[in-house]
């Protein structure tokens, strides 16, 4: 079976102390995809962003690297994933314009909301319906965690994220589909942590043969993208 190993960052910011790791005098996103072959758009979970510019993303990288695009927060924390057809219509019209290079989308949703199967299902049915891709979820209320969740993401095909920190899951991972997709937000201190040898060690091991998406999201203090490099080198 053929399987993907999609190392990134949530953003492709490239600062004076990575520059020598991505050569080059043309954009950041461009530099940055010559080196991994994943980026996690998070800027669409504040802002929409214009069909051109997405397509200029598209046109700034090569045929091998994909994008993930995190639903906009007008949908999950404030609509709640509901009534928002029209919101998703929007967003759909826009990531779309990625085309073969939207690789998921990703599904964040607030430590308030808790599972409702109804409502779930008619939010994936719709959410599926406007795309082709990959969609995963990370959820972070103690209820998406149970059975009853677990058979709805698995009956959507929706991947449930690995998180770390594991906010709101309670013991071992379970997974929802064969995708993994990891989302390394920084430990002890969210955001900001740089991860050690031994934890990256741990993660390449997990990720070897599998098809998978792993995401540095600790680029508060600029620890993602040598973590991304690391990783990559630990799985070359």
């Amino acid at each position: 079976m053929h399987t993907t190993l999609r190392i990134g960052c949530a953003g492709w910011g490239i600062g004076r102390e990575q520059a020598d790791a991505f050569p080059g005098d043309d954009s950041h996103l461009a530099r940055y995809a010559r080196v991994l072959n994943a980026v996690e758009i998070n800027s669409s979970f504040y802002k929409p962003h214009q069909a051109a510019t997405y397509a200029r993303w598209a046109a700034s990288v090569p045929d091998h690297f994909r994008f993930a695009v995190k639903l906009p927060r007008s949908i999950s924390h404030e609509q709640r994933l509901a009534g928002c057809d029209a919101l998703l219509d929007a967003f759909a019209a826009q990531a779309n314009t990625l085309d073969t290079k939207l690789g998921c989308i990703l599904v964040q949703l607030p430590p308030s909301l808790r599972h409702d199967s109804r409502a779930a299902g008619q939010f994936f049915t719709a959410l599926r319906q406007r795309f082709a891709c990959a969609l995963a979820c990370e959820a972070r209320h103690g209820s998406w965690f149970g059975d009853d969740a677990t058979a709805l993401l698995r009956a959507h095909g929706v991947t449930r994220v690995i998180a770390d920190p594991p906010a709101g899951a309670p013991g071992p991972y379970v997974p929802t589909t064969e995708l993994v997709y990891a989302r390394l937000h920084g430990s002890p201190r969210m955001y900001y942590s740089s991860y050690g040898d031994a934890y990256l060690d741990q993660v390449a091991q997990y990720l070897a043969g599998r098809d998978a998406w792993c995401v540095f999201d600790n680029t508060a203090s600029g620890a993602a993208l040598p973590n991304a490099l690391a990783l990559q080198h630990k799985t070359a």
